[in-house]
């Protein structure tokens, strides 16, 4: 089977929705599937097996700047114009309605399409019923639509109508058996986001501050609030800015906790799982988006959103007692085996199939 997986966000970015499309195409490879990445990119393509659409430029949307084809209408053609050279049996297309690569395929091709819808939350509702009209009919042009949380799912239907497949958004569970952790003399904390309000790095800070422990806080990447933030001068805090991923990997599992202080308008908890796969014990904000893949108190220690205090405490408790570190990094080993990547590329293979069946194409 030929499958070309469409990205509207740019794959030199890390990003949730890139990180799925990469991560998921790599994994179907693996069984057998011939799978091509269309997406822009900025500079050249990150990794093999990828046809860029051209460089990105950001746009803000969901509390956030997603990176998005900077030439709509060259993104679009070019495209196109890899579908015809490719010739996928179908197509996966991340955030369909997106302007870009997706739409483009969407629209402008009759090769059977499987949508995955990411986004949840009101932030992401408003550009469902600014074009809803064009939407919910640009939506009937997929055989098959999928959500990867409940929450991405009762947007999209509230907005598109029609039945979702749920399925969840994977972790590449074996690449973090082969990663040496990061060495580290004294207990470490991790933060991976974008520095933006709704990661909620603010509320980590104001936790960290009058934490009273022997610890380091890691602070990766970067954003609008990076400068603002590190003007307070917390003490006994690393800002890294951006990292690579094999750095990423390293640090998350030598670190001694991860914490996802995120407000809200997150659809899944990608990066919890990532922590769960690194063995290290999680302090997350207890929101609907990390409530679909950490229970608290069972497989990580999860705080009501914008409460320092709570977050504090939440942080002592893991890096004072070990036996819980122990316990919640071993029901999280077995939990993230459920949303491994080489599973969701399984489970997709029946959705391609389904879509072929049910939306036969003239060659």
């Amino acid at each position: 089977m030929r499958v070309s997986l469409l990205c509207p966000y740019s794959l030199s970015v890390p990003g949730g929705v890139q990180g799925q499309v990469l991560g998921l195409a790599r994994a179907l490879r693996e069984i057998g599937v011939e799978a091509r990445v269309i997406g822009p990119t900025d500079g050249p393509p990150p990794e093999p097996g990828i046809t860029t659409v051209g460089p990105s430029v950001g746009f803000a949307t969901n509390g956030s700047v997603s990176p998005m084809a900077e030439e709509q209408s060259i993104a679009s053609e070019r495209t196109l114009e890899a579908l015809r050279s490719f010739e996928p049996d179908v197509l996966h297309l991340h955030e369909p309605l997106v302007p870009g690569p997706t739409s483009a395929a969407l629209l402008g091709s009759e090769i059977p399409k499987v949508g995955t819808f990411h986004a949840a939350g009101e932030a992401g509702a408003p550009a469902y019923k600014a074009l809803r009209k064009l939407a919910v009919s640009a939506a009937r042009r997929l055989a098959v639509r999928v959500a990867v949380s409940p929450d991405a799912r009762a947007m999209a239907e509230a907005a598109l109508g029609g039945s979702y497949l749920i399925l969840p958004n994977g972790v590449d569970v074996d690449a973090f058996a082969k990663v040496e952790p990061w060495a580290t003399t004294k207990p470490s904390v991790l933060f991976v986001g974008r520095h933006e309000p709704r990661k909620g790095l603010g509320v980590l800070l104001d936790a960290w501050t009058g934490l009273d422990r022997d610890a380091t806080l890691w602070i990766a990447s970067d954003g609008p609030e990076t400068e603002s933030l590190r003007a307070r001068n917390t003490p006994h805090v690393e800002w890294l800015g951006r990292i690579s991923e094999p750095e990423k990997l390293a640090r998350m599992k030598g670190a001694t906790a991860f914490c996802a202080p995120a407000l809200g308008q997150e659809s899944f908890g990608i990066v919890l799982l990532e922590a769960m796969a690194a063995g290290t014990a999680v302090v997350a904000s207890d929101i609907p988006g990390y409530r679909n893949v950490a229970h608290h108190d069972v497989d990580a220690v999860m705080v009501a959103p914008e409460d320092p205090q709570a977050l504090r405490h939440a942080l002592r408790r893991v890096l004072d007692a070990d036996d819980l570190r122990v316990r919640l990094e071993q029901a999280a080993s077995t939990h993230v085996l459920d949303f491994s990547l080489a599973r969701l590329a399984e489970r997709y293979l029946g959705v391609y199939e389904q879509a072929i069946a049910a939306a036969p194409v003239e060659r």
